[in-house]
């Protein structure tokens, strides 16, 4: 859970020092037995496929945290398609701290971009109908905030529940298995969850049938959550909602199935996916020799 006492910035640095300390905190035996400290150059970050680009600013602030007095030069904004060879960002000055910043920096930016560009192939499937694409908790641990940037980037949106376990109320599987053991039923969990939640908080209750998702929307809740159904029981429920309950569709969800899911009539297409099993991006660092020089 981010620390709201910190800005954006100061939280994003915390992440990058954490990165930095797992590849940096002995140095760069390899770059300081054979790069010279006075030498001076510019590297261009360029893309080696084709996707969305996501974490520029996270990149440049990796070369900061190393050396401050590196100049970083966005080329293409987060967001922007991307193709082989686009230049996407150039930075300048100790050849050493370049290096030494490389590996980290490319593994933010071809993980974030990787979610990107998944995202948006997922958004691109339910072009023009009345459905959200949006994320889930599944995210690599440590890296939820900027991998929920990239979703953005790629079109998508954060889960309106889920940032974190403080943000909403979502009664999942095991919360009703334990107290259906202790012989609540849904009516009774779900009044329960009204009586106890802040005030304006918003509630979601997972549901497997149709029955429950009926059950549920009548008790009272925010969002009903379809677990693992198949597009016709997905139909049925919608069917049979109330005004100004949001319907959720999640589980079994790809990008082969994700159109049918979403000609069901369901607000919202949450995928874990796009953060646990997105293909990094493959971006790289280029020194260009032209501009190298001994200080």
């Amino acid at each position: 859970m981010a620390d709201k006492s910190l800005t954006p910035e100061e939280q994003i640095d915390r992440i990058i020092d954490l990165a930095l300390i797992e590849d940096t905190s002995q140095g760069d035996v390899t770059s300081e037995a054979l790069i010279p400290a006075i030498l001076l150059g510019t590297a261009t970050i360029q893309a080696k496929a084709e996707g969305i680009l996501a974490g520029t600013e996270v990149a440049g602030r990796v070369f900061f945290r190393i050396d401050p007095s590196l100049e970083i030069t966005v080329l293409i904004p987060d967001g922007s398609t991307i193709k082989p060879g686009d230049r996407i960002a150039t930075v300048s000055g100790r050849v050493i701290s370049i290096l030494k910043a490389e590996r980290v920096m490319l593994n933010f930016l071809q993980r974030l971009s990787g979610v990107a560009t998944l995202t948006a192939q997922y958004v691109s499937r339910v072009e023009g109908l009345p459905v959200t694409i949006v994320d889930t908790r599944k995210t690599t641990p440590g890296l939820r905030m900027l991998e929920k940037h990239a979703v953005r980037m790629g079109g998508g949106e954060n889960h309106p529940v889920r940032l974190h376990l403080g943000d909403g109320i979502l009664i999942k599987d095991n919360h009703l298995a334990a107290l259906r053991a202790l012989g609540k039923n849904l009516k009774d969990i779900i009044t329960k969850t009204r009586q106890n939640a802040p005030e304006g908080m918003k509630v979601e209750v997972e549901v497997t049938s149709v029955e429950e998702a009926k059950e549920a929307a009548e008790v009272g809740v925010d969002i009903v959550m379809l677990d693992n159904m198949s597009p016709e029981e997905m139909r049925r429920a919608v069917s049979q909602m109330p005004e100004g309950v949001k319907m959720e569709a999640s589980g079994g969800i790809n990008l082969e199935n994700v159109q049918a899911v979403a000609e069901t009539g369901v607000d919202i297409i949450s995928l874990g996916t796009l953060t646990h099993s997105a293909e990094a991006l493959d971006i790289s660092l280029e020194l260009e020799p032209e501009t190298l020089k001994l200080l």
